[in-house]
């Protein structure tokens, strides 16, 4: 009898428009929430490309490093915001479901406080996102080391920080794990040279040449815009029984240096040879 007075219930007209109602505004709400994360975003959109233009405007920072730094800052803030969106729509819609949401949310509470007592590290990591964006250490695009970890910023949550490195490996870094921090392409750059010639070569001709060879990248059309100043030739760093090391650097725009600096040796290398100057041999070659 109480199983037919449930089956009578369940196949009721109105306990099926009922559930139709429900259905509906679940799917309204579900909707919004969708409808609310695509404007968060393109209104987040606009306020990084006003921001831009206001601080370009009074030339606080070039236009690289404000790009990569509202593109850290825009990326992080939606994903926030989509957040917060659909954990409103999925709490609307249980309550539209007629789901008693109050145990629900009373249950998490207390599985909060249990879990939070053994989260120090996952707090740690949050504390740690938050201040990498407020002080602005690290932007996506950046070619960072972080822990003796090298690679180009790809991702910077508020719990990790995603490297890609130069064999295209991924390293996921725990943001509250980050003891030593890196970044190579903040403003400018350095190509640190350095080349250890034999005892007996022409010291002065060797820093005459690493000068001249500077000199030319500088004023060649493809390294014009990349290098800022002058080569900086510090001359004879040190001596050792192999030979006699030679210091210099150059100055170019962020994330740039490295392929100024494989320029930069390769024909150094080449006019060394051929003006007589030698490389000390690695011990066991003949």
């Amino acid at each position: 009898m109480q199983i037919r007075n449930y089956s009578a219930r369940f196949l009721s007209p109105e306990n099926w428009v009922l559930w139709a109602e429900r259905g509906i505004r679940v799917a309204v709400i579900l909707a919004l929430a969708w409808l609310l994360t695509g404007i968060a975003r393109r209104l987040l959109r606009r306020l990084r490309s006003s921001a831009m233009r206001a601080m370009d405007k009074r030339g606080d920072v070039s236009s690289v490093e404000l790009d990569r730094r509202s593109a850290t800052v825009i990326s992080v803030l939606s994903k926030v915001a989509a957040v917060a969106i659909w954990v409103g729509a999925a709490v609307m819609a249980l309550n539209e479901m007629a789901f008693k949401i109050e145990p629900i949310l009373a249950g998490f509470g207390v599985v909060g406080l249990a879990v939070g007592l053994g989260a120090q590290t996952l707090i740690k990591d949050w504390l740690g996102g938050v201040l990498i964006l407020v002080e602005d250490q690290i932007r996506i695009g950046d070619a960072v080391t972080i822990n003796n970890i090298s690679g180009v910023v790809e991702e910077i949550n508020l719990r990790t920080t995603v490297l890609r490195g130069e064999s295209g490996a991924v390293h996921v870094i725990s943001n509250g794990s980050i003891t030593t921090l890196s970044n190579m392409t903040r403003e400018f750059a350095y190509y640190l040279f350095e080349a250890t010639i034999t005892h007996g070569s022409n010291v002065d001709r060797a820093i005459e040449i690493v000068r001249e060879v500077g000199n030319q990248l500088a004023a060649a059309p493809q390294f014009e815009p990349v290098i800022l100043a002058p080569i900086e030739v510090m001359g004879v760093d040190k001596l050792s029984d192999r030979g006699v090391t030679l210091r210099a650097r150059i100055q170019t725009i962020p994330s740039q240096q490295w392929g100024v600096g494989r320029e930069l040796n390769r024909i150094v290398n080449q006019r060394f040879e051929a003006e007589g100057i030698k490389f000390p041999r690695m011990p066991g070659n003949s």
